[in-house]
C-alpha cells in the first residue's frame, strides 16, 4: 500500500559524492518519520539519518554526521540523502524506511516498513 522507492545508488570513488532519493506514497511526509538504513555484508544494520513527520528535524549517526544531509521535498513526496566525502566504510545496501509516530526521530529506533534498497559502492 505504502510506496518507498529508492535510487541514486552506483559506484563512485572515495571522496565522491552521490545523492540517493526515497519516492514516497501521498502524505507519507506528513505523517511518518523516514529514515535511511544501511545494510553491508557481515555487519549489523546502521541508522545513517532520519527526519522527523513533525517539524522536519533530523538525527545523524555519528559515522555520518558532517558528511550526509537529509531532506524532503513535500512537492515531490521525495527525501534525499546527500552524501559527501564517501569513504570505503560507507559501501553498502541503503534503504528507505518509515514509521508511523508524531515521536522525534532517532536513528536507533525501529522502523517497520522499508523499501527495496539501493546499492551504493565506493571504491577505487
Amino acid at each position: 500500500q505504502l510506496r518507498l522507492v529508492e535510487s541514486g545508488g552506483g559506484l563512485v570513488q572515495p571522496g565522491g559524492s552521490l545523492r540517493l532519493s526515497c519516492q514516497v506514497s501521498k502524505f507519507v511526509l506528513d505523517y511518518y518519520n523516514v529514515a535511511w538504513i544501511r545494510q553491508a555484508p557481515g555487519k549489523e544494520r546502521e541508522g545513517v539519518s532520519c527526519i522527523s513527520a513533525n517539524d522536519g528535524r533530523t538525527d545523524y549517526a555519528a559515522s555520518v554526521k558532517g558528511r550526509f544531509t537529509i531532506s524532503r521535498e513535500f512537492a515531490k513526496d521525495t527525501v534525499y540523502l546527500q552524501m559527501n566525502n564517501l569513504k570505503s566504510e560507507d559501501t553498502a545496501t541503503y534503504y528507505c524506511a518509515i514509521e508511523n509516530t508524531d515521536l522525534f526521530c532517532s536513528v536507533r529506533a525501529n522502523y517497520p516498513d522499508w523499501g527495496q534498497g539501493t546499492l551504493v559502492t565506493v571504491s577505487s
